[in-house]
């Protein structure tokens, strides 16, 4: 299966399409758009280079036809991420061999300080003259003379988040897209009389694997947000008469923080599917606006993934089933129940197709032939798997390894903690937990040493040593917070503990 034999499947459908801020395009209109752009870009091209074209642009239908356009193999894209800037901007243009980028007035400031060394094209300009006179006459019929990509053909370069280190440009093939996006439209049933949101930044897999492919293989319409708003979350809803959204990282508790109506619940949405979002705000969210919420497990990589079954407990990912597994990160075997670990795909690669120019990072992903996730976790009784942080979050506490992850959600059940990040302070012997908290409201050291008191699964090993609260967490493009940066900008913590209580810290003075 391609995306491309999806996209062709609703190359003659007028009734649906993309709805946008201004106006709303079929998906016939969308495929000659795409077709138009690539047979341009073609030519823009140098020949014996890798055809990799940047996109360094908001959720535009600009960016929805150039993604139409790799979909049809006629070129790579290259999903640049708008949050970076300089150098580092620079280094992914050059990492990822791109040939030409695009842009438009919005974006085009970002590269004021950039030089690429390759063309750079504002399609606000580019797209009005549709690319060229001979671009403007392509129509559906035309489309048969193109060559259809094989599943296994690169489409696109997405940059991971940088959440632990530098971003690094996942290979994502055709299969990658077609494979997933046909798996979830029949999970959740989507088909011609829904309409898939996509608020999340296009530049990153969530709203291409969880929501424009979606789409595409539900035969179903998109309705495209330049860019998230949790205000704005609510009316795009009832607007477009969304039905399906995806989202990755904090958007639910942007939108929860919103204020409250007793008509939230009185809208189309039947789906919100995403990872990363807390089991109360899963709740919350469903509760306050009538919809099913259904948080899987996944990366741009597509080594892993998990999903939810119907008894999986909250706090949990879903059931453990072969080949996923979770293993000693040094020794590679497989730990015990109730024990943090590794969690790997033990059957090899999944969809992962490497990374691009990293051949290191590559072989580092794959070692001992299994994919490795980075990502911790452990198993319960009852076989159910869950999240226990990344491996670099892992703390080394009086001796014993432990996870950020289920610290963090026994933070997130205090009735004032809206957001939490939990990480290690390295002292002369192991770690000391440091957890930063945004709050609602003021959060009293009593009621807070009294509160973690009564949480039976927290372990004496598990209590914050130091607690800082803040107003915001840093995220990155696609709201996943960013624990390295907290740490490089660590101030005075608000309390530490001290004899069983907390406690603001002793401030030293010198005569």
């Amino acid at each position: 299966m391609t995306l491309a034999e999806l996209l062709l499947t609703i190359a003659d459908v007028d009734d649906r399409g993309l709805h946008h801020e201004h106006g709303f395009v079929s998906w016939r209109e969308h495929v000659a758009e795409s077709a138009a752009r690539g047979a341009a870009l073609r030519g823009l091209l140098p020949d014996g280079a890798p055809p990799h074209v940047g996109v360094l642009m908001d959720n535009t239908p600009e960016f929805s036809y150039l993604l139409g356009a790799a979909a049809l193999g006629s070129f790579v894209l290259v999903g640049l991420n708008t949050t970076r800037r300089g150098a580092a901007l620079a280094a992914d243009i050059r990492r990822s061999d791109c040939q030409i980028v695009l842009t438009d007035s919005r974006c085009r400031h970002l590269l004021a300080d950039v030089e690429p060394g390759i063309p750079v094209l504002d399609v606000t300009r580019w797209s009005s003259s549709r690319a060229s006179e001979a671009s403007r006459r392509i129509r559906w019929i035309e489309l048969v003379e193109i060559e259809t990509p094989a599943p296994d053909d690169l489409m696109m370069l997405i940059f991971t988040s940088g959440t632990t280190g530098d971003p690094k440009a996942v290979r994502c093939t055709q299969r990658t897209f077609a494979q997933s996006g046909a798996m979830l439209a029949e999970r959740f049933d989507i088909g011609r009389d829904d309409v898939v949101y996509l608020s999340m930044p296009m530049f990153h897999s969530n709203a291409v694997i969880a929501g424009w492919s979606v789409a595409l293989a539900g035969g179903a319409s998109i309705a495209l947000r330049e860019r998230f708003s949790a205000g704005g979350f609510l009316p795009d809803v009832r607007r477009f008469g969304i039905t399906f959204a995806n989202y990755v990282g904090k958007p639910l508790n942007y939108v929860l923080a919103t204020p409250e109506s007793p008509d939230d619940a009185d809208n189309t949405l039947r789906i919100m599917y995403g990872n990363e979002a807390s089991a109360r705000d899963r709740a919350r969210f469903a509760d306050r606006f009538g919809c099913r919420v259904v948080d899987g497990f996944g990366s741009t990589e597509g080594g892993v993934a998990i999903t939810r079954t119907p008894d999986t407990p909250p706090d949990a990912l879903g059931p453990l089933r072969a080949p996923t597994c979770v293993v000693d990160p040094e020794t590679g075997e497989p730990v015990a129940v109730g024990e943090v670990g590794e969690i790997v795909n033990s059957s090899g690669a999944g969809l992962f197709s490497g990374y691009y120019n990293d051949p290191d990072a590559t072989a580092d992903r794959m070692r001992g032939g299994i994919y490795h996730t980075g990502d911790l976790g452990w198993v319960d009784d009852a076989g159910f798997l869950h999240f226990a942080g990344r491996l670099g979050d892992w703390l080394r506490v009086d001796g014993e390894n432990l996870g950020t992850g289920p610290i963090e959600r026994i933070l997130l059940r205090h009735r004032a903690v809206r957001q939490v990040a939990v990480y290690g302070i390295p002292v002369e012997i192991g770690d000391e937990i440091e957890a930063v908290l945004v709050v609602d409201n003021s959060l009293d050291p009593e009621d807070f040493n009294e509160f973690l008191s009564r949480q039976g699964d927290l372990g004496p090993k598990q209590w914050p040593h130091r607690v800082r609260l803040t107003h915001e967490l840093p995220d990155t493009a696609t709201f996943k917070t960013v624990k390295r940066r907290l740490r490089e900008t660590s101030g005075p913590p608000t309390w530490v503990r001290r004899d069983g209580a907390y406690v603001a810290p002793a401030i030293s003075s010198s005569s």
